[in-house]
């Protein structure tokens, strides 16, 4: 049922209707690319320039944005201060909506060493035939224990906030492909390759 569920919600999507929880979340683009209460930061959070990516953890180009691209952007902008990043859920399909629930079960400070774990091992899980059985081993890295782990992927409101982020960043954003990335509320264009994106932040941090 869970999964017919999902299918659903990926309908209603690409055919612009909306649930009303998506519908009272604020048509104002610029709302939803400021920093929220549930949002996770990596880096210090009074850093001027923000980062936010749309991500699912099944998407290999997202895989490889944050094994070899994103070291390097952490190295230079994200541990000097400089920027700092948020990783938002759009879960291209059902594991990738309950590995990000997972995610989200962690403790705060596990959130990105997990996601991070879920993207380095994405062949592995992925591709299995019991993801569910696959996450809960990496899960018990990132602090999430047997019994947290079955209570977390059954947690209907957690499901319906991950849902609810690829809603209503796919409706009041375009966001239509992972990753996409925002740099202080405008859309990143191009490879997200590390010169491109130290080519981007170097022009937001000159007009800073």
């Amino acid at each position: 049922m869970r999964e017919i569920w999902f299918c659903l919600l990926i309908v209603l999507t690409l055919g612009g209707t909306l649930p009303a929880a998506a519908q009272g979340a604020g048509g104002d683009a610029a709302k939803q690319l400021a920093v929220q209460p549930n949002d996770r930061i990596l880096g210090k959070a009074d850093a001027p320039i923000t980062i936010i990516e749309y991500a699912s953890l099944t998407c290999p180009h997202c895989a490889h944005f944050t094994v070899d691209v994103l070291p390097k952007l952490k190295e230079k902008w994200i541990d000097t201060g400089k920027a700092k990043l948020v990783l938002r859920d759009f879960p291209l399909d059902e594991p990738a909506l309950r590995a990000a629930m997972v995610a989200r079960c962690a403790p705060p400070d596990r959130f990105y060493p997990l996601t991070e774990t879920f993207f380095a091992q994405q062949e592995q899980w992925v591709t299995t035939r019991d993801y569910r059985a696959a996450l809960e081993k990496l899960a018990k890295l990132g602090g999430v224990g047997n019994k947290e782990f079955t209570a977390c992927i059954s947690d209907k409101k957690l499901e319906d906030q991950v849902a609810q982020s690829r809603l209503i960043a796919a409706q009041q954003l375009g966001v239509d492909a992972t990753p996409t990335f925002f740099i202080n509320g405008k859309k990143f264009e191009g490879a997200p390759t590390v010169e491109a994106f130290d080519q981007a932040l170097s022009g937001v941090a000159a007009k800073s």
